[in-house]
């Protein structure tokens, strides 16, 4: 009797996947908890990108205020100054970083480089000692942080089989969300603690998951084949996959036959191939340059709006986090 699931993926050529797409979804089979496990820990970094976006809710006034700013008169220009700061980070950090997860680093090693810069940048600044290294450190942890959230988001999809993506992709936003409902908890049990300590309670935490996802996550299988490093992709997808049936032979055959095409594809387009083609292709490409320029003007919008109310004067004055 032969069972199909034990048998290899590969016996001939009708067999064969056109695509590496087809491939990788074969190889992965079902969703398992070795997936579910690197998916929900890669998902995590969405909650310290969350308490450092809006970090500045509980501690940017406290901080104007310990250096009184309002007595110079310029608090109206100084005050915003650190939270300007952090999201011009952002958006020079999202321009210079886009492509590194697709070129040099990788989806991992950006996410754990994004984190690291972050978490560096708010331990520094628990030591600040005027409102420009304040501003400068928070512009530093921006630039870091911008690409903590599509890092993790590929990351986490490319892990998992075409089925699964959109239930794993919710996970990120469900952390991001408990990131943010955690802010005002940490803040209430150190009430009678500096603003300062806020930045430690976030911070170090970060650097301890950056050190469990170097070692603990995989890299994405997709990355590691573009990028020829074919060793590493057979042992990543054997450490995710569901399947029994993967052999030497399945990829012997998978290589053999998508080199003939991929390589020869690979070749005639290594010579255009650069750190920011990405960029230069979007923005050759006008409808989806208009569509990325429209979604940036929204979503400066809806931030504003949110922190302007958030950060009203008012709420200042009931909000349980007091130097």
């Amino acid at each position: 009797m032969s069972d199909q699931s034990y048998e290899p993926l590969l016996l001939n050529r009708k067999n064969t996947s056109k695509t590496l797409d087809e491939t990788i979804e074969r190889c992965i089979g079902e969703f398992g908890w070795a997936q579910l496990l690197q998916s929900v820990l890669v998902s995590l970094s969405w909650v310290f990108d969350a308490q450092q976006t809006f970090i500045s809710v509980f501690t940017d006034t406290h901080a104007v205020n310990e250096w009184s700013l309002h007595k110079q008169g310029v608090n109206s220009v100084l005050s915003g100054l650190p939270a300007s700061s952090f999201f011009i980070g952002c958006l020079i950090g999202g321009l210079v970083l886009s492509t590194l997860a697709d070129t040099k680093l990788g989806r991992k090693n950006m996410l754990v480089f994004s984190c690291l810069v972050m978490s560096v940048a708010g331990i520094i600044t628990s030591i600040s000692t005027n409102i420009w290294i304040y501003s400068f450190l928070r512009f530093l942890s921006g630039f870091g942080r911008a690409a903590i959230g599509t890092c993790a988001l590929v990351l986490s999809t490319e892990l998992v089989g075409n089925q699964w993506r959109g239930q794993v992709g919710i996970i990120g936003f469900v952390c991001f969300t408990i990131g943010f409902l955690s802010l005002p908890i940490i803040a209430f049990l150190n009430k009678e603690s500096s603003w300062r300590v806020l930045y430690l309670w976030t911070c170090l935490p970060t650097i301890l998951y950056s050190i469990l996802v170097h070692f603990l996550v995989c890299e994405s299988p997709r990355w590691l084949y573009v990028r020829g490093n074919k060793e590493e992709f057979v042992s990543t997808l054997k450490s995710i996959t569901t399947r029994s049936s993967l052999t030497l032979s399945f990829f012997g055959s998978f290589f053999e036959f998508e080199d003939q095409e991929y390589d020869n594809n690979l070749k005639n387009e290594s010579s255009t191939i650069n750190l920011y083609s990405a960029i230069k292709m979007l923005i050759e490409k006008n409808w989806a340059f208009r569509r990325l320029i429209s979604v940036m003007l929204v979503g400066f919008e809806t931030k504003g709006r949110t922190l302007s109310d958030t950060m009203d004067e008012e709420e200042y004055k009931e909000s349980v986090f007091v130097c």
